[in-house]
């Protein structure tokens, strides 16, 4: 039984297996069948959809087709139209050509005509030149000459009286409005008559001191030269020690230092060093501060401290008897104050006329003219153009003067030659004086010759039948150039050629 059992068993697994086998291929032909009948729909749509797009592509294409052929229509009919303009064109221009040949034609007629008149003319005119020869004795040339000549006297004539027109215009123009300009700047600018001086000598309490600052076998002397290097000359004078140097700063140290050992007593090398050191470390201060006090003193800020040291340096300058850093002051006001006057920037021109003496603080250490050394100096710290040539111009030794160049020498001229400012020797005045007269009675046509002014201008009468109107001027600018060239003199001298013909007769 058991065996039947198993039997039937593995025959109903058979039979089950057979069955699920059948099931699935029937399953599968199913969905075969719907597969393939969705698949025929597809095609069936995707023939419409390619049926409907070739007719559409077909209109399209016809659609493109005609408009072509109307584009191309209008375009040949364009071709036609612009092929017939160029050939009127042409057919117009060819015309023209001929025209132009035919004037071509005419114009070189009427040159060969103009040729062959202007040969004839030619001849003509030396057939005449020939009879004027002739009849004038004399050659083309030698009456070019003579004609050249009488128009060069003529032309000398007419000059001469306008330029003496001119002049006189200008100089009554402009010596009176100088005259006013410098009238207001003048009674602007108040400042007093006494200016400082250096001293350079030291008095003493007694000739006892001398000895004690001469030392043993001169160490103390040597001691105080070697350190201030200045000369110290301890003479007979009573009571007195005289300082002598060629630079005022190291003038002042030495006078300073010198006062205080005399005041503390120790007379001694290592005292003198210390004291000297010491000195120079104030005195440089005081620079510092003199050059800062006059900078703020006109209003100028922003100046380096190489100029403003410069500047304190004038303090201890001199020319002719006045300090440099007061006349500088005086400068820089009378230049702001003329610049206002007309209009040009003050505060360049205060700042000019404040360093047009900057060069004096170390003429003796550079070479050149102080105007000249100034004007680098400024460039060099500054960087102001304006300026420097402000400065190189205040004496007129360059080429050219600008408006800042002119203010700054009238405002040098102003406190120079103002009453009080300056000393001069009598003995130096009267040689400079002398030779300002013997340079110009040495020209030839002078007469007489007169230095007045306390020598600032010179005057000089010339004979009338040797020197005419334009040898005036020329005389002035020559005695001028040689008054430059042989005589060293403060500000300018102003020459003054003078020629006066004097007519006489008698009514009878």
């Amino acid at each position: 039984m058991e065996n039947w059992a198993y039997v039937l068993g593995g025959l109903a697994f058979v039979l089950g297996g057979l069955i699920g086998y059948f099931v699935r291929q029937l399953t599968a032909n199913r969905q075969q069948q719907s597969v393939r009948r969705e698949a025929e729909k597809l095609l069936e749509e995707a023939e419409s959809k390619h049926r409907e797009l070739l007719r559409e592509a077909r209109d399209e294409a016809i659609r493109i087709r005609s408009t072509a052929e109307a584009d191309s229509r209008e375009r040949r009919a364009e071709l036609q139209r612009v092929e017939r303009r160029f050939h009127q064109k042409e057919e117009s221009l060819e015309r023209k050509l001929e025209s132009v040949e035919c004037y071509k034609r005419e114009l070189e007629s009427k040159e060969r005509e103009i040729d062959l008149s202007g040969r004839e003319l030619e001849e003509v005119k030396k057939q005449q030149v020939q009879k004027l020869e002739s009849l004038s004795c004399m050659s083309g040339e030698e009456a070019k000459q003579l004609l050249f000549q009488s128009i060069e006297q003529e032309v000398k004539e007419d000059a001469s009286r306008r330029v003496r027109v001119w002049e006189t215009h200008v100089r009554e123009g402009a010596e009176e409005k100088a005259r006013e300009i410098l009238a207001v700047a003048i009674q602007r600018c108040a400042t007093d008559v006494v200016s400082e001086t250096t001293v350079s000598v030291v008095a003493l309490p007694g000739d006892e001191m001398k000895g004690r600052l001469i030392g043993r076998e001169g160490r103390n002397i040597r001691a105080l030269e070697q350190n201030t290097g200045v000369e110290l000359i301890i003479d007979d004078t009573p009571g007195a020690v005289t300082i002598s140097s060629f630079d005022p700063v190291r003038r002042e140290i030495a006078r300073v230092s010198l006062e205080r050992l005399i005041l503390d007593g120790r007379i001694h090398p290592a005292r003198i060093e210390e004291i000297v050191k010491k000195t120079r470390g104030e005195i440089e201060e005081t620079i510092y501060n003199e050059g800062e006090k006059a900078a703020c003193e006109v209003g100028i800020t922003g100046l380096s401290p190489e100029l403003i040291k410069l500047l304190g340096r004038l303090r201890f300058r001199t020319s002719y008897g006045q300090s440099v850093l007061v006349h500088s002051l005086e400068v820089a006001h009378l230049a702001g104050m003329l610049a206002s006057e007309i209009g040009v920037d003050s505060k360049l021109a205060i700042k000019a006329g404040l360093l047009h003496d900057i060069g004096k603080a170390v003429d003796h250490e550079v070479e050149g003219t102080h105007a000249e050394i100034g004007a680098n100096l400024v460039r060099q710290w500054d960087r102001s153009q304006e300026v420097a040539q402000a400065v190189a111009e205040h004496h007129g030794e360059s080429s050219t003067t600008s408006t800042l160049g002119f203010i700054v020498a009238a405002a040098d001229a102003i406190s120079g030659s103002r009453p009080g400012a300056r000393r001069e020797s009598l003995e130096r005045y009267l040689k400079r004086v002398e030779s300002l007269e013997r340079i110009a009675a040495d020209f030839p046509g002078v007469e007489r010759t007169f230095a007045i002014q306390a020598g600032r201008e010179v005057r000089i009468m010339v004979k009338p039948g040797e020197v005419d109107d334009l040898a005036a001027m020329r005389l002035a600018r020559d005695i001028s150039r040689k008054i430059e060239e042989g005589m060293s003199y403060p500000g300018q001298i102003k020459v003054v050629v003078i020629r006066e013909t004097t007519a006489v007769d008698f009514a009878k």
